[in-house]
Order: structure tokens, then sequence, then C-alpha cells
């Protein structure tokens, strides 16, 4: 028998995070440790140690415009997966050969943002140990290794948005691929997010399941018993009313066409029923798990008009 609908967002916030597992508490102090600071082109780069669940530090990368300080909006940058395992939050500063040549970290201060990204479990500063390892670990301990994940990115909001230089009342997320994912998630639970922007991700589950593509992802994708309870529109719909761009290739095996239409369609009618049809948009586009010109320029232009 499936479980009744939440009969509110609140509610369904709080059943979504029920589902990731035993966590940390959620009002635990968070503390940080700066380790550098070195001016780049435009650009100041910080890297800092976060302290965020208890079990592990969190390497970071901070970016934000060169030149005197102000608040200013804030985006929470959340790396892929494509099995960089070293590469981590470095994504911001590197860039990755999917994403467009010039790195985030670049792009997103010269519009005037802050930019925080995390190495999530497992990569960059915390590839101790593998992914399938560390998920294994994880379920015998009673934890699910996406919602440590999820929980380490809700709290790195939080520090983000303690920073004076920081807008709190204009954070965004914006993510490719698994950062895709993260950023739906972290939108969807955290109402300070404003925008939100999400690269080659946006998987319908049930139509993947049915078109046999579970192997396509990772396995920090998945979640128990996340299909009695949520489908992804569902998720999404608990951004709403606030703005979401989701970008997708129609040859991306991660995100099937079909489910796009799904999700796209009930989407539509969430924002709609919320009074702000506007603020939902998926652009699809002709081509594989890339980031093309045009999402990138979509994609900045989508954060400059609602944060």
């Amino acid at each position: 028998m499936q479980p009744a609908p939440p009969s509110s967002p609140e509610e369904a916030r709080a059943r979504l995070w029920s589902l990731l597992g035993e966590l940390p508490p959620r009002d635990r102090p968070v503390s940080a440790t700066q380790r550098a600071e070195e001016e780049r082109d435009g650009y100041v780069l910080e890297t800092w140690e976060l302290e965020l669940n208890g079990l592990e530090p969190v390497p970071a990368f901070a970016a934000r415009p060169a030149g005197p300080p102000r608040r200013r909006p804030a985006i929470l940058f959340s790396h892929s997966h494509g099995g960089g395992y070293d590469v981590g939050a470095r994504e911001l500063v590197e860039g990755r050969s999917y994403l467009q040549p010039e790195p985030y970290a670049r792009a997103l201060t010269r519009e005037g943002w802050i930019v925080l990204a995390i190495d999530h479990w497992c990569f960059g500063g915390r590839a101790h140990a593998s992914e399938l390892e560390t998920f294994k670990a994880m379920l015998w301990d009673g934890r699910v290794l996406w919602g440590m994940m999820v929980y380490d990115s809700v709290r790195a909001l939080d520090w983000l948005a303690a920073r004076r230089d920081v807008d709190a009342a204009r954070l965004g997320a914006l993510g490719m691929s698994m950062g895709s994912t993260m950023s739906q998630w972290v939108a969807a639970l955290d109402a300070r997010v404003k925008a939100t922007v999400d690269l080659c991700c946006l998987t319908e589950w049930h139509t993947l399941l049915r078109e046999g593509g579970l192997g396509g992802h990772g396995i920090y994708y998945y979640v128990p018993a996340l299909l009695r309870h949520f489908t992804t529109a569902g998720l999404n719909a608990l951004v709403a009313p606030r703005a979401h761009l989701a970008v997708a290739g129609l040859h991306d095996p991660l995100t099937p066409p079909a489910g796009l239409a799904i999700v796209d369609r009930e989407l539509r009618a969430a924002y709609a029923a919320a009074g702000h049809p506007e603020r939902w948009r998926l652009l699809t586009q002709d081509v594989g798990h890339e980031e093309t010109a045009e999402a990138r320029q979509e994609a900045l232009a989508f954060l400059r008009t609602w944060l």
C-alpha cells in the first residue's frame, strides 16, 4: 500500500528528510577554518575546511569578486560526478570536459556573485574510500550516502548564508549532473534558495526504471523507499513557486526524453497553480550529457533575473 500523500509542503519536506537515513542534528554548530586565499583572474579564491557533520572535515572553495567587500547574492555550486573522484570542488575552479571552457568560479564572480563549492563524500579531499565502500558502510550504520551528501550541502548553505558579505535573501543553487540532482534536492528542502539551475540530470525516476537505465547513475543516487513517496516532479514541486531552470539533452541516457515530458507537464501545472508559471522552464537541446554555450548563457541570464 502506498503512503498517503503529504498534506502540505512542510509535511512533504519532513518526509523527504526522513528518507535520508540517520543524520547529524540539523542544528549542530558549524565552524570553518580558512586555509588559503589568492587573487585569480578577476576574483579572489578562498580555500576552506568546513566542519559540517561532526564526522569528517569538508574541504571547500569560495570565490568572490575582487574589490571592496559588500553584501552580494551567493550561489551554492554542487560539483558533478563523472568518475572524477579526485576532482570534487575543484570543478568550480578548473571546470570539466562536459562544461563550457570558462570555469564557473570566473563566470559567476564576474556577475558580481559569491560562490561556494564543497567536496562531497568520496570526492576531492574526501576520496579516502570508494563510493561503493562508503555506501555499504553507511548502510550498515543506518545512514544513506545521498542523505549525508544532502545534509552537508544544506549545512554548507547555512555557512554561506551567514557570511557577512552574503545577502542571505538572494541565494541560488547550480550544478551539473550529480550537482544538478543536488541542486534540485537542496532547493526542494530549503526555501532559502530563491533560484535553481540544474544542468543535465532532471531524471524522471519511474521512466528511468521502466527503460532500464538504472546503471547510468552511481550508487550514491539511490535512496531507500524514495519511489514509494515521491516522483521526480513531486520533489521538484517543492521548489515552486521559486524560480527553477532545468537544462537537458535529448540524447542524454541519464534523462530519458519521455520522462522529461512528464516532469515538464507536471511542473508547469504546479507553477501555474502557484500563480507563477514564468518561474519554471525546461530547456531541451539536441545534445547528450553536456553543457552547451546556449545553456551557459541561459543559466546566467536566469540567475540574473531571479537573484
